[in-house]
């Protein structure tokens, strides 16, 4: 369904630093700089991190959230951990979350340009 998302960034050092951080305790590799922005790419997902294209500021949007694949829960919170000692904020501490489909288990963060994303998996018993 999609070919990349991306996300505006007003810094892209610190916003590459989060992120290599955060998805990295997903096993996601470090972004890969290219014209002033960062990608990653990953299990055929691909994100875009940078500056917006008409040289305005970079916005976060409101009720919007990305959402990442975890293989468990240490991941998920090793993902959380690693977002907030790089810049990042929470918007949700790691944990069950009853609302979503299964035994999912969750944490959300907001980058430092607030940004909301959050990484899931599910608990087997």
């Amino acid at each position: 369904m999609f070919t990349h998302i991306m996300v505006g960034s007003n810094d892209i050092e610190k916003s590459k630093a989060f992120y290599d951080a955060a998805l990295g305790a997903l096993g996601v590799p470090a972004g890969a700089a290219h014209n002033g922005r960062a990608f990653y790419s990953h299990n055929g997902g691909a994100l875009g991190v940078g500056g917006p294209a008409d040289g305005n500021a970079a916005t976060s949007a409101n009720g919007g959230t990305i959402g990442f694949g975890a293989p468990n829960k240490e991941a998920v919170d090793a993902f959380h951990a690693a977002g907030l000692a790089n810049g990042g904020s929470c918007a949700g501490e790691p944990g069950l979350r009853p609302n979503a489909p299964g035994k999912a288990y969750g944490a959300y963060l907001r980058d430092p340009d607030g940004n909301k994303i959050c990484a899931f998996c599910q608990i087997q018993d």
